[in-house]
């Protein structure tokens, strides 16, 4: 019998599509209990699951609930295949990214703020924002009071099964869509990411969805910015680390661009640290992808991903196959 560790924290009734034939063990971090197990599903907190992998033994599968997966091979080794949950996150970190642009470009925080201060004509400040950020200071009439993202070009960085998501869902807005990934494709065009500074200057939004790799950290920093639109909109739904952070600051308070994000360099972010009081960002705390059918989906992957194991079928979501 295949014995299947997977996180106390997490409810049994969650495991119900698993194989009879399989095992489950609850395994809580504050336990110092040795298990023998086949297949470890770790804590999607990896300070949580890093306290658990010492007391495993015997572990030939790892089954993420998560789709990054950048700090459990140097944990577990390399004979260890390793699977993540590519899929689970797709409509809800789409979903945060595609909130995350509207939040920006209708300017919710201003709003919010007039809201509070309980001042209607407090409205116009939106028109000096708008010219302030976009470097249009034409006297438009009306006022503007928001931007539109239907016909805005749009450069995704990162063109796996989130990009695809994001793309689906921005499709009813009529943007022009700039595809960037590490492999590039003709059908439909996908540049490769060494044309990523000649393609940054078209874009008004530019979406980070990739994952963390040696050749994406610091992908993004002054250069990049510095080629960047006046009034240009980044937005990191991928890893901190991909953005210099420090090249951030200064484009924020130089005014030129603006940023969504839910990720952060570093994380979580200090208090008092400059990003919190930056010009012109949303920040979350890394909630994208933490919905309420978010733990079903993860664990239904899993388990159709045991099953390709336990089969011997080749496995859908491998990053890493055990040597």
């Amino acid at each position: 019998m295949i014995r299947v560790g997977y996180p106390a924290v997490l409810s049994r009734d969650l495991f119900t599509d698993f194989p009879s034939e399989v095992e489950l063990i609850p395994l809580s971090e504050k336990s110092d209990t040795v298990h023998e197990i086949d297949v470890w599903i770790p804590d999607p907190y990896s300070t949580r699951a890093l306290r658990v992998w010492p007391h495993l033994r015997g572990v030939r599968l790892v089954l993420s609930l998560m789709a990054g997966t950048e700090w459990i091979p140097a944990t577990v080794g390399p004979h260890v295949t390793i699977c993540s949950a590519r899929g689970a996150h797709n409509i809800s970190t789409a979903e945060w990214t595609l909130s995350a642009i509207f939040t920006l470009l209708k300017y919710v925080p201003l709003y919010l703020d007039i809201q509070r201060s309980g001042i209607w004509k407090r409205r116009f400040e939106a028109s000096a924002h708008y010219a302030t950020i976009t470097g249009d200071a034409r006297p438009l009439y009306p006022p503007v009071m928001l931007e539109e993202l239907t016909g805005k070009t749009v450069l995704i960085v990162g063109h796996g099964s989130i990009g695809k998501e994001i793309e689906r869902m921005l499709a009813p807005f009529h943007v022009e869509l700039i595809r960037v990934a590490r492999t590039p494709r003709a059908q439909p065009l996908v540049h490769p990411v060494t044309e990523l500074d000649s393609l940054l200057p078209k874009a008004d939004i530019v979406i980070l969805i990739l994952p963390l790799t040696d050749e994406s950290r610091g992908l993004i920093g002054t250069a990049q910015f510095n080629r960047m639109r006046h009034g240009a909109l980044l937005v990191n739904a991928a890893r901190g680390p991909v953005v210099q952070t420090d090249a951030l600051i200064a484009a924020l308070q130089s005014g030129r661009i603006r940023a969504a994000l839910d990720v952060t360099d570093p994380e979580p972010l200090p208090e008092g640290h400059p990003l919190w009081s930056c010009p012109n960002l949303y920040i979350t705390p890394h909630i994208g992808g933490s919905s309420p059918q978010f733990a079903a989906r993860s664990v239904r992957i899993a388990a159709a991903e045991l099953r390709r194991f336990m089969a011997g079928e080749p496995l859908h979501n491998a990053v890493q196959l055990a040597v």
